[in-house]
């Protein structure tokens, strides 16, 4: 009974043995299969000075990239422009197509050859009427001819005046909606509001293109100079120095640090839209925009669009 109860504890203690010796072995072959941590591909930004504001911006056009919408739905007939392409003041984009307006224009240029022959018919009435007036009006005897007569003669001549006036309004009229047909189909070609860069061509010829749809048809932007748009937190909205330059870096790339000019600040602080993920970052957080202008770099290229950031002096 000894024997077999010394046995059991004896085997109790090989068997505790055995199994911490094979949980180290499974602990080192996970360590084993296990990949190295690497390190991040981007370094965190570093600060110039340590008083910098730190904010997040995205680089834009010059005053702004300008959404090209249209007039009015209708069908893209054709697109005059791709990207990069430098356009001036005017130059035409896009065209809708115009097919039911000029169909108009043709009826309403008929309508003026109606007009104006109806001018001509009630200007040769009114001289017949006045040439009849004037001849009773010319006897030297007025008691040869009945008043009753002169009297009607006279009222010819005046609906006849009526008549011309009412046919001359209706020639002005009919030329008027000649004009507005011109300007509307002019309306449809969408034309360059200032000079820029093509920086976005979203809409094809055949395409349905209206003035709801969420993204614009074309986006322009003067590209020669760059703006950066900050977005500073409204905790830190009144430490922003106005006037003084600031420094920023690109999100993929922190290395390389380009100087911005002070532009403006905008005076409405308004809700961020641009939300980095942060934990810590509140939703209903506001912020104040503060613009900044760069020469773009010889060395370096950089794009509309790039997110950056952006360390802005704090007032003294």
């Amino acid at each position: 009974m000894n024997l077999i109860s010394t046995t059991i504890r004896y085997s109790t203690y090989l068997l505790a043995v055995a199994g911490v010796i094979a949980m180290g072995f499974v602990l080192q072959t996970i360590r084993s299969q296990e990949s190295a941590i690497p390190p991040p591909p981007v370094l965190p930004p570093q600060k110039i000075a340590p008083d910098d504001i730190a904010a997040t911006g995205i680089l834009e056009a010059k005053d702004e990239n300008v959404a090209i919408g249209v007039p009015m739905p209708g069908l893209v007939q054709s697109v005059k422009v791709v990207v990069n392409q430098v356009v001036r003041e005017g130059d035409p984009l896009l065209i809708l197509d115009d097919r039911e307006l000029r169909a108009s224009l043709l009826k309403q240029q008929a309508a003026i050859a109606i007009a104006q022959a109806n001018l001509a018919i009630n200007r040769a009435q009114l001289a017949k009427v006045q040439d009849m007036l004037d001849r009773m009006t010319s006897i030297p005897d007025q008691r040869a001819i009945s008043q009753d007569d002169l009297r009607n003669r006279t009222n010819d001549v005046l609906v006849a005046k009526a008549q011309l006036q009412a046919a001359d309004a209706q020639l002005i009229s009919a030329k008027a909606d000649v004009q507005q047909t011109e300007l509307l189909i002019d309306r449809l070609t969408v034309k360059a509001p200032r000079s820029g860069t093509i920086l976005q061509v979203n809409i094809r010829a055949g395409e349905y293109a209206s003035p709801a749809n969420k993204q614009p048809a074309l986006v322009l932007g003067d590209i020669s100079t760059l703006h950066v748009r900050a977005d500073v937190d409204e905790q830190n909205a009144m430490e922003v120095a106005s006037g003084l330059d600031a420094s920023f870096s690109l999100k993929s790339d922190s290395s390389k640090k380009f100087k911005a000019q002070f532009v403006r600040i905008e005076p409405y602080v308004i809700p961020k839209v641009s939300l980095t993920g942060a934990s810590t970052e509140r939703v209903d957080t506001r912020v104040l925009q503060v613009i900044y202008k760069l020469d773009k770099p010889k060395d370096q290229p950089l794009y509309v669009g790039q997110q950056v950031d952006i360390f802005i002096p704090r007032r003294k």
